[in-house]
C-alpha cells in the first residue's frame, strides 16, 4: 500500500470553498444577461396534438424565441435522440421508436417538453408559456407494468421493448423440476427519483468563430458532446462541453436529456447565452426515474440446501420512450451481478421491458446491481424462513468458497477474489449478533416488533476500463493533473490530488486536478458505475512512471551520468555521486530553465485488465410499531470487501450515502401514478425524503481483500451501500412482519401500507 497510497483519512479540499458558497455550479456561472429558459410541458399522459400556436407568446414583450418540434425540424435538428437497445431471444434488436427533444404530433407522458420559451425574465417566459395555444386529443394510456394495453407507440407492438435472455432455461427448468425443495416468490421493486441536491440546468452560448458551449450539470462531457453536436448536425469540434461543480448525480445525470439539445439550438437561434434550471416539480416529471420493475423469482435446493438452480422472471418499466441507457438496466446490468455471491452453475434470467405512458427510467444509484441483488438477497431470506433454515447458514452453505477464485459466473462476469465467510464472520461480531435475542425483547416490552436483515452483496464494476490522464508542470510551480472523470460532490480532487502527492512527493496544496472541459481534455468515461478512483489512479500511476523516466533521462543527461545512476523515491531524485535531491517540481523548474517544455505535459492512457467486484455484508435492525404501522431504523451495522482503500474517510462517506438512498426506498420513497398518468407526488409534499434524524449511526469496517484487477488492489465503492442496503432493511422488516403473520412483504414500508400488511394478515 505504501506506493500507491497511505489509505489515511485526509479531509476534503474542495469542502473549504463548498462551505464558503464559492461553488461554481452552474446556475451561479450562467454568463451575466444570460436570457432565460423555460419549458412548456404536458399535462396530459398520452394525446395527439391538435393545435400548437405560439404566435401570441412570440408577441409579447421581452419574449426573444419560442421553439417548437416544428422549429427544431426546421433547423435541421435530429427528432429522434439517442438510445443503447438489446438483444432480444430471438437476436433481433429491442425496439427503437424515435424520441423527439420537444413533443412531436404527440404527447407520452406528463412532463414531456412541448416548447421552450426564451425571455428577458423567467417570468416573463412563464408567462408567455401560458399564452401558447397547446390543444390535444387525450388518448387511453398504459400504466401497468405489463405487455399489452393501449400503445404508446404505433410501431411498438404490446409496448414491449424488448425480450431479454441469458443462461440456460431448458437445464435452468429441469433443475427446479428434480430439486428436493423449490420457493417462489413474487418481488416488486418500487419507482423512485434520484433527488439530487442540485436540480438539473444548463446554459449555452456561442463563442467566437461560431463555435457553441454548454456548460450543464453532468457526469461527464464526452457523451453529451458527442450527442448534441449529432442532433445539432455540426462537427463535435465545434461544441464545447463543461461539468462545473455539480450537486449530485447518483446516475440520473449521467444520460442525455432533451433540454440541453434544445437549449443548444436556442442559443445557436439567437447568438445569445441562455439559461434554463428546473425547479423540484420539474425535475420530479422530467428526470429519469430509477427502479420500476417487478420479479417472479424460483430458487431450488438439494437435499443438504445447496441451491441447484435459480430462474427470474423480470418486467421493467421504461417509460414513454428509451433513455439513453434504459434497456440496459434490467438486462445486462441486472445480469452482471445475477448470481450474486452463491456457486449458482444452473441459471435463467428472462427480462421483459414495457413502454409506458410516464417519464423514462434509466440509471439510479447501482444501475441494475442493487435490483438484482435486492431480488436475490430477498429470495435467500424467504427461502430460509420456508425451509426452516438459519438464513446466515443458509448463504455460507452456499457462498462461492475461496479456492474456487477466479470464478467465472453463469452471466460470463469473472470474480477474481473474494473471502465471504470472514467478512460475513467479521459483520456477525461487529453488529453483536449474539445480542440480538435480548435486544428484541426490550424492544417487545415497549410493544415494538424487532426484526433483523441480513444482505450480503456483490457489484460489478461497469463503465470503460479505459481512462486517460495528462499531468502538466506550470510556470509558477503547480502541477496540474487533468482527469476524464467528473466529481458530482465525492471528493474527487481530494482522492486524485492525494493519490499524484502520494506518488510523487508534490504537495497537495500544489496540486490542481482538472475536470469536466472537453476542451480541454481530449476524451475521457465520465463518472458512473463505481469506476472513477479505480481506472483514474490507475492512468496516473502510468503518468507519474513516464513522467519519472522523462525527468530520470533528463537529470542524467545534465550530470553526465548513466540513467541507471539517477532514482526516485516517490518523493526526491536521488543521483549517485552527487548532493543533489531535487524533488519533481524541483526538476520541472529545471527542466523550464533549460527549454525542455516537451517533458513538461505527458499524457498516458491505461486500460484495466479487468473488472473489480466490490462485495460485503449488510446488517439492519428495525422497529415496528404494529399499532400505527410505524417503522424505524434503529441499528445498522456495514462490514465491506473494498480492496485496499486510499482515503477511508471518503470511503465511509459514500457508504453511508448509498445506505440511506437505500432507506428511502424501502421504507418511504415512491413515485406514485395514478390510472390517467398524472404524477401523485411531484413535490416533496407528497415525495417523502430521508432526513438525518430518521437514520441511526452506522457502524462501518472493511475486511479487504485485494483486487487483482489493478496494481492497486481496489474495488469501487460508489454505489455500494445501496446495493447491500435494500436487501438487509427489507429483511430485517420482513424479520419483524413475519412475527405477525405477513409473509410476503412489499416495499415502500410506509406507515399506511405496514399497517394494511398487518390488518390482511390477522
Amino acid at each position: 500500500m505504501e506506493k500507491f497510497g497511505k489509505s489515511q483519512s485526509y479531509a476534503r479540499l474542495e469542502d473549504v470553498r463548498f462551505l464558503k458558497g464559492e461553488g461554481g455550479y452552474v446556475d451561479d456561472i450562467a454568463p451575466e444577461g444570460s436570457y432565460y429558459g423555460y419549458f412548456l410541458r404536458s399535462q396530459v399522459a398520452h394525446g395527439t396534438i391538435t393545435t400548437l400556436d405560439a404566435e401570441e407568446a412570440r408577441a409579447l414583450d421581452g419574449v426573444h424565441l419560442v421553439l417548437t418540434a416544428e422549429d427544431l425540424e426546421a433547423a435541421g435538428v435530429s427528432m429522434a435522440m439517442y438510445a443503447a437497445t438489446v438483444k432480444n431471444i430471438d437476436g433481433s434488436k429491442g425496439a427503437t421508436p424515435a424520441r423527439p427533444p420537444l413533443a412531436k404530433g404527440k404527447v407520452r407522458f406528463v412532463g414531456e417538453a412541448v416548447a421552450f420559451i426564451v425571455a428577458d425574465t423567467i417570468d416573463t417566459a412563464r408567462d408567455a408559456a401560458e399564452m401558447i395555444e397547446l390543444e390535444l386529443d387525450e388518448l387511453d394510456v398504459h400504466i401497468d407494468i405489463a405487455p399489452g394495453g393501449p400503445l404508446v407507440h404505433d410501431d411498438v407492438a404490446d409496448n414491449l421493448a424488448y425480450d431479454y435472455g441469458l443462461g440456460d432455461r431448458d437445464a435452468t427448468e429441469a433443475a427446479i423440476a428434480e430439486a428436493a425443495h423449490v420457493v417462489t416468490c413474487n418481488v416488486e421493486d418500487t419507482r423512485v427519483a434520484a433527488v439530487s441536491m442540485e436540480p438539473r440546468g444548463a446554459y449555452a452560448e456561442t463563442l467566437e468563430g461560431g463555435r457553441l458551449h454548454i456548460a450543464l450539470s453532468g457526469q461527464g462531457v464526452w457523451g453529451p458532446k458527442d450527442q448534441i453536436s449529432s442532433a445539432l448536425g455540426i462537427a463535435p469540434e465545434d461544441l464545447r462541453v463543461t461539468n462545473p461543480d455539480v450537486g449530485g448525480g447518483f446516475g440520473m445525470k449521467g444520460q442525455m436529456y432533451p433540454e440541453y439539445i434544445v437549449l443548444c439550438q436556442a442559443a445557436r437561434a439567437l447568438g445569445h447565452p441562455v439559461r434554463w434550471m428546473a425547479d423540484r416539480t420539474e425535475s420530479l416529471l422530467s428526470d429519469n426515474a430509477g427502479r420500476a420493475v417487478r420479479h417472479t423469482a424460483t430458487l431450488a435446493f438439494d437435499e443438504n440446501f445447496r441451491i441447484t438452480a435459480y430462474k427470474v422472471d423480470t418486467v421493467s418499466d421504461l417509460g414513454a420512450y428509451n433513455s439513453q441507457f434504459g434497456q440496459m438496466m434490467q438486462s445486462h446490468l441486472f445480469a452482471r451481478v445475477l448470481t450474486g455471491v452463491y456457486d449458482i452453475r444452473t441459471a435463467w434470467q428472462n427480462a421483459k421491458g414495457v413502454y409506458t405512458n410516464t417519464v423514462q427510467v434509466d440509471a439510479y444509484r447501482g444501475a441494475g446491481r442493487p435490483e438484482a441483488i435486492y431480488l436475490l438477497e430477498t429470495m435467500m431470506d424467504r427461502a430460509a424462513r420456508i425451509l426452516g433454515v438459519d438464513a446466515w447458514d443458509l448463504r455460507r452453505k452456499n457462498f462461492i468458497p475461496p479456492e474456487a477464485f477466479p470464478y467465472d459466473t453463469v452471466s460470463g462476469e469473472t470474480y477474481d477474489v473474494g473471502d465471504f465467510n470472514r467478512v460475513l464472520a467479521r459483520v456477525a461480531e461487529e453488529c453483536d449478533l449474539g445480542g440480538y435475542a435480548k435486544r428484541a425483547e426490550e424492544s417487545a416490552k415497549a410493544g415494538k416488533l424487532r426484526g433483523i436483515g441480513l444482505a450480503y452483496y456483490i457489484e460489478s464494476i461497469l463503465g470503460s476500463p479505459e481512462e486517460d490522464a495528462t499531468l502538466e508542470f506550470t510556470e509558477d510551480g503547480r502541477a496540474l493533473l487533468y482527469v476524464g472523470t467528473q466529481s458530482n460532490g465525492q471528493g474527487h480532487e481530494t482522492v486524485y490530488a492525494k493519490f499524484l502527492s502520494d506518488q510523487t512527493g508534490i504537495p497537495v496544496d500544489k496540486i490542481e486536478i482538472v475536470q469536466g472541459d472537453s476542451d480541454r481534455i481530449a476524451r475521457g468515461g465520465g463518472t458512473g458505475g463505481s469506476r472513477s478512483v479505480t481506472v483514474q489512479n490507475n492512468v496516473t500511476l502510468t503518468t507519474v512512471e513516464t513522467t519519472v523516466r522523462n525527468f530520470t533521462a533528463f537529470l542524467a543527461e545534465l550530470e553526465g551520468v548513466d540513467e541507471s545512476a539517477v532514482t526516485f523515491d516517490d518523493e526526491v531524485f536521488r543521483i549517485e555521486g552527487s548532493n543533489l535531491t531535487p524533488t519533481m517540481l524541483d526538476a520541472a523548474a529545471l527542466a523550464k530553465s533549460k527549454g525542455r517544455e516537451d517533458i513538461l505535459r505527458v499524457t498516458e492512457t491505461a486500460k484495466l485488465p479487468a473488472r473489480s467486484f466490490p462485495n460485503g455484508a449488510h446488517v439492519a435492525e428495525v422497529e415496528v410499531d404494529p399499532e400505527t404501522g410505524q417503522s424505524a431504523l434503529v441499528r445498522y451495522t456495514v462490514t465491506d470487501d473494498f480492496g485496499n482503500l486510499i482515503n477511508p474517510m471518503l470511503v465511509e462517506g459514500q457508504v453511508h450515502g448509498g445506505v440511506v438512498q437505500g432507506m428511502g426506498q424501502l421504507m418511504m420513497e415512491h413515485l406514485v401514478t395514478d390510472e390517467d398518468g398524472q404524477m401523485l407526488t411531484a413535490s416533496f409534499m407528497d415525495y417523502a425524503m430521508p432526513i438525518a434524524e430518521l437514520v441511526p449511526f452506522f457502524k462501518f469496517t472493511t475486511e479487504p481483500v485485494p483486487s487483482t484487477a489493478n496494481v492497486m488492489g481496489m474495488k469501487g465503492c460508489g454505489e455500494a451501500g445501496t446495493v447491500g442496503s435494500m436487501g438487509a432493511i427489507g429483511n430485517a422488516l420482513t424479520d419483524a412482519l413475519w412475527q405477525v403473520g405477513v409473509r410476503e412483504p412489499q416495499m415502500p414500508y410506509t406507515p399506511m401500507r405496514v399497517w394494511q400488511m398487518i390488518q390482511d394478515a390477522k
